[in-house]
């Protein structure tokens, strides 16, 4: 079967002009828009402590984004802060100014109207849009990739938009809904995703990413702990940056060692970072995989600048090595809090366990100094988005993790 496969950073260094973006002001920003909102609560960290104690280190924390907003994934946190933001530009106003109140008043009705908000996506970050748009007043156009689930398109059109399921990879949906936004006279772009002369929202959308990890940084300090290493997911690496971003700029030069990882049918990062030069690397055609948020091939060029400055490592990852981690999460040992995760977010937990457990991986192991006092940070991005997948994989054994 497939294997891990990981590379130590040993990219040039470059000046840290992008990790401002990410700093503790601009996250407060964020977290005070977001928790203007009635929906807003804090997402559970469970402290997975009897399985630290299983696979050999100190403590394990799972950020649990299945409840936020009840929208079962993270990515609403980005879109709803980039509308915010890209309002409070069009009508001069701090972002300060525009909170949940005045984004669904009449007088943003007279000073604004309404914007079509166009976007690509597989499902979370197209659902994050349209229940935003929607519930600010707003409109949302959504493309998806080929092989998108109906369920997924199904819970897009629930929310308002409208949205279709294409015949394109993602980063195609991407540049289709880009043209498409630039005929429309009243209508943005908001994607997740940057490239030259397009960098304002995505920029805006990472800042929103931001009150996860803030929230993540506080509640592991509640504990009394400091996180020694954080496993953080990337697909076009918007997440990733975002939280190696605020992480970075918290810690400074004792930042935790940060390990992107990669689906293996679109390791864009790892590419990169295997040819040691700094300069982004792609991955094409369809990308098959099922941790389907992962599918991206062309990374976000803005997050890419903090990623490979501060990044410690880059895997590429199996697919059993996330079903694994949905296994382990959704049973885990006694006395531990439940998360249900998943395709896309229980990859880092799973890939930590297997090197963990697994003396295949020690020279991995070794490298990352992976020990008695450890103590690890991984977010699981999404819950059971596809109830009817997740069934498959957890309860029917679809996708086996790795014999050994």
């Amino acid at each position: 079967m497939e294997k891990i496969l990981w590379i130590k950073n040993k990219m040039p260094k470059v000046k840290d002009e992008r990790i401002a973006l990410m700093s503790l002001s601009e996250c407060k920003k964020a977290r005070a828009f977001h928790m203007s909102f009635p929906q807003y609560s804090q997402t559970p960290a469970a402290e997975l402590s009897g399985m630290a104690k299983h696979i050999g280190i100190k403590d394990l924390f799972v950020k649990d984004e299945s409840y936020r907003f009840g929208l079962n994934a993270f990515k609403v946190l980005g879109g709803s802060y980039a509308i915010g933001r890209y309002v409070a530009q069009r009508t001069g106003r701090d972002i300060s100014e525009t909170d949940y109140s005045y984004l669904t008043s009449e007088k943003l009705k007279k000073d604004f109207g309404q914007t079509t908000f166009y976007t690509a996506t597989d499902g979370n970050h197209g659902r994050g849009v349209a229940w935003a748009a929607n519930k600010l007043g707003q409109r949302s156009y959504v493309i998806m990739p080929k092989g998108t689930r109906d369920i997924r398109l199904k819970r897009i059109l629930d929310e308002g938009a409208y949205a279709y399921v294409s015949d394109m990879n993602y980063d195609e949906c991407v540049r289709a809904a880009n043209a498409l936004a630039e005929k429309d006279e009243n209508a943005v772009m908001l994607q997740d995703t940057a490239w030259d002369g397009y960098e304002d929202i995505p920029t805006w959308i990472m800042q929103g990413y931001g009150t996860m990890a803030f929230e993540a940084y506080e509640q592991i300090k509640d504990a009394g702990k400091d996180p020694t290493h954080i496993f953080i997911q990337a697909g076009v690496g918007s997440l990733a940056g975002a939280v190696t971003g605020f992480f970075a700029n918290m810690y400074g030069s004792k930042c935790p060692k940060i390990v992107i990882i990669e689906s293996a049918a679109a390791a864009c990062h790892y590419k990169s970072a295997c040819a040691m030069d700094g300069c982004i690397r792609t991955v094409t055609g369809d990308m098959k995989t099922i941790m389907a948020g992962l599918a991206c091939g062309e990374p976000n060029t803005i997050s890419w600048e903090i990623i490979k400055d501060k990044a410690a490592f880059f895997v590429s990852a199996p697919e059993w090595a996330t079903a694994k981690g949905m296994r382990m999460l959704g049973c885990p040992e006694k006395g531990d809090r439940q998360v249900i995760s998943g395709e896309s977010g229980a990859v880092g937990a799973g890939m930590l366990c297997e090197i963990m457990e697994n003396d295949e991986y020690v020279d991995f192991r070794n490298a990352l100094e992976l020990d008695e006092n450890s103590v690890a940070l991984c977010f699981s991005t999404e819950g059971d988005t596809d109830r009817e997948n997740y069934e498959r994989i957890v309860w029917d054994g679809d996708v086996p993790s790795f014999d050994r």
